[in-house]
């Protein structure tokens, strides 16, 4: 017994530096809070603590990243980096999350809300009618989307491959639920979120099976320990090759790359739209962060064995998602292909494997991000008596009837389809810019090329709104509530100051980019 006593006595308790890890406490915190609330709280009050404590806690995380701003060390046992790419990224998803709680809290998940309500009443037995306000948010999924936000933070942060497989899984866990919470869709709902939760799922496994077979390389799962047994080493490269292979593939699984793709359109359509907004924004975010980590730090010295495959993924990633966008009916599923394009219009940056190219794509995440938030939640305030109005000829004439709403969804559009002026542009120009630098010439023709396809079906929304007659049993444009006005003013403000004047920004990722290792 005194043996095992003198053991346990020579065991050193890990060095934690809770003040450096603040901002992903405080979220998780935050999260834990909003179960006790969802305990605790009696119904009448729940929905303003849960508002409170979400927005509380982003802003105070958000705050604590600015301080750590500059920081370049490894924390927790070496498990977490706190880097300028991190921080970029940390900062970045918390503002998202933010926009996205102002969604959630407009809102049901239903499409409900009391602004339809109040706009809606005059059509008797309609779903609008029958939305009370004690139904009218669900507050489970204020600490849901905290926990998601939570894994959010760490999934880019992660220094060694078990940790970013845990982060993987606690943002992943939450948003399988969130998928499923709209009530009067239930169906469609519950099936984007099966169907979600079985490919993430494979996706996760397919990880897990990658870091078992980079262990046994390697004898590590840190990516600098990876990264040095890549250097110069005589082993055989088969598990290397087919580690990294696995690996990809559940990060190409977030990412909504082909071939990983095909629960986007699906998934977007069925989860509730605020929940979609977080996810299309938030989680591609992450997981570029988390991309980039892995193959600027642990695979930087084999580049050679992953860029030729990374080639392949993007062209297909872009030609698909610009290709299928063209042939939607439906404005949610549109959007979701577009996001495809989009992540092979960022993997580019990726493939640049410099400096530029990781500035460049920091940038487009921001940018990218603010756009389709604001873009989905202009999709909110377009209903009828069923729901959202989310096909794609409720939409004719919408510019007549609401030129405001109308008009704003336009200019995310051409956003989205990178016309100057716009953040699109800047950060479409930063990646291929990056690109080029980086020996990646005929990608970027191929991005140049599908980029012009994704601007036809663009276009084709925008003359459908202003350049059709409105239908006499046209859909009713809700009058924006503050939070939804607000999530839409942040998502305009951020795209005509990025397309303006985006150097500052620029200049910020650029400072941000070295990875600490």
């Amino acid at each position: 017994m005194s043996a095992i006593v003198a053991a346990a006595g020579d065991i050193t308790a890990p060095s934690i530096e809770y003040g450096a890890l603040a901002p992903m406490l405080i979220v998780f915190g935050a999260a834990l809070l909003g179960v006790l609330v969802e305990a605790f709280v009696p119904v009448a009050h729940r929905f303003a603590a849960q508002v409170g404590l979400a927005i509380t806690a982003i802003v105070a995380a958000f705050v604590g990243v600015v301080v750590l701003a500059g920081s370049h060390s490894v924390l927790a046992e070496g498990a977490v980096a706190n880097d300028g790419p991190a921080l970029f990224i940390e900062g970045t998803v918390l503002a998202l999350g933010l926009a996205s709680i102002l969604l959630l809290a407009e809102r049901s998940l239903d499409a409900g809300g009391s602004a339809l309500v109040a706009q809606a009443a005059a059509l008797p037995g309609s779903a609008a009618e029958r939305a009370q306000p004690s139904d009218a948010v669900q507050t489970e999924a204020f600490p849901l989307a905290l926990f998601a936000l939570g894994g959010m933070m760490l999934f880019p942060a992660a220094n060694d491959l078990l940790t970013m497989f845990v982060a993987l899984e606690v943002l992943s866990l939450p948003l399988y639920l969130l998928c499923g919470l709209a009530r009067r869709r239930r169906l469609l709902s519950q099936e984007a979120a099966v169907k979600y939760f079985l490919l993430g799922a494979f996706s996760s496994a397919f990880f897990l099976y990658g870091l078992a077979l980079l262990y046994g390389y390697a004898g590590t799962v840190r990516l600098s320990g990876i990264a040095d047994a890549t250097r110069g080493s005589t082993k055989s490269d088969g598990l290397l090759v087919i580690g990294l292979a696995l690996l990809a593939v559940g990060l190409l699984f977030k990412l909504s790359a082909v071939p990983f793709h095909s629960w986007t359109p699906d998934v977007y359509q069925g989860a509730p739209t605020p929940v979609t907004a977080f996810m299309a924004a938030g989680t591609k975010v992450a997981a570029f962060g988390a991309l980039l980590r892995v193959l600027y730090v642990g695979f930087a010295d084999v580049r050679w064995d992953w860029r030729p495959m990374m080639w392949i993924i993007a062209i297909a990633t872009m030609v698909v998602g610009a290709v299928l966008a063209v042939t939607q009916t439906d404005i949610k599923r549109m959007l979701a292909y577009s996001s495809v394009a989009h992540a092979g219009f960022l993997l580019t940056g990726v493939i640049a494997a410099n400096k530029e190219g990781l500035s460049g794509t920091l940038f487009y995440l921001l940018a990218y991000g603010f756009t389709t938030i604001g873009a989905f939640a202009i999709v909110t305030l377009v209903r009828d008596a069923g729901g959202e109005a989310t096909h794609l000829s409720r939409w004719q004439g919408l510019g007549r009837r609401s030129p405001l709403v109308a008009g704003a969804f336009a200019f995310f559009l051409l956003a989205l389809a990178g016309i100057p002026l716009t953040s699109g542009f800047a950060g479409k120009f930063a990646v291929f810019a990056a690109a080029i630098k980086g020996g990646a010439t005929p990608l970027v023709v191929v991005g140049v090329l599908t980029s012009a396809i994704a601007a036809f079906f663009y276009v084709k929304v925008i003359v459908l709104m202003f350049f059709s007659e409105p239908a006499a049993d046209g859909p009713t444009v809700a009058i924006p509530s503050p939070f939804t006005a607000a999530a839409v003013a942040l998502g305009l403000a951020v795209t005509v100051v990025l397309g303006v004047m985006p150097q500052p920004l620029l200049d910020l990722a650029q400072q941000a980019a070295p990875f600490v290792r």
